[in-house]
């Protein structure tokens, strides 16, 4: 499970390397005038948390830094993402197995679920992975490659959709 966010990760950061501090700005791309580095720290913000409320058995979703300067720099992205991968690392086969309490606000206000440290880790990668695929309309919108074949594509989709 590890090796398959810190992958997804990398790749983040290789985008990050091919980009220009504009493109990585950029709001102009509708519908929803995000830019990438504003996914970057969502992403990133979101396994923050995780790793944040670890210790306590009470992961906080809504909890989120929101610095600015990740979506605003890129080399702050990109130390952002290291950390990220970094501390993951860190996490056991044991820890993956730990029960925590989730929270979240789900639009009516916040709520908690019982759960595992695993299964938030693979919520907050299919999480990533979906922003991912938003960042891949931008990127193509801008006329920027995509940093590999399999940016932003979930690992379920067929890949006779893929073409």
């Amino acid at each position: 499970m590890i090796d398959a966010i810190e992958k997804n990760l990398f790749r983040g950061i290789k985008l990050l390397n091919n980009l220009s501090e504009s493109e990585y700005t950029n709001e102009s791309i509708p519908p929803y005038f995000s830019s990438i580095g504003c996914h970057i720290r969502h992403v990133l913000d979101v396994f923050s948390c995780i790793i944040n409320g670890f210790e306590n058995k009470k992961i906080d979703l809504t909890n989120r830094e929101r610095n600015q300067l990740v979506e605003q720099k890129i080399e702050v992205g990109i130390a952002y993402f290291e950390e990220i991968i970094f501390k993951i690392n860190n996490f056991s086969k044991e820890d993956l197995q730990t029960e925590i309490i989730l929270i979240d606000d789900l639009g009516l206000g916040k709520m908690e679920a019982k759960t595992t440290l695993g299964a938030v880790l693979i919520q907050a990668h299919s999480h990533a992975i979906h922003h991912f695929a938003s960042i891949g309309y931008s990127i193509y919108q801008l006329g920027i490659a995509l940093p590999d074949a399999d940016f932003g594509y979930n690992p379920t989709t067929p890949k006779h959709i893929l073409k």
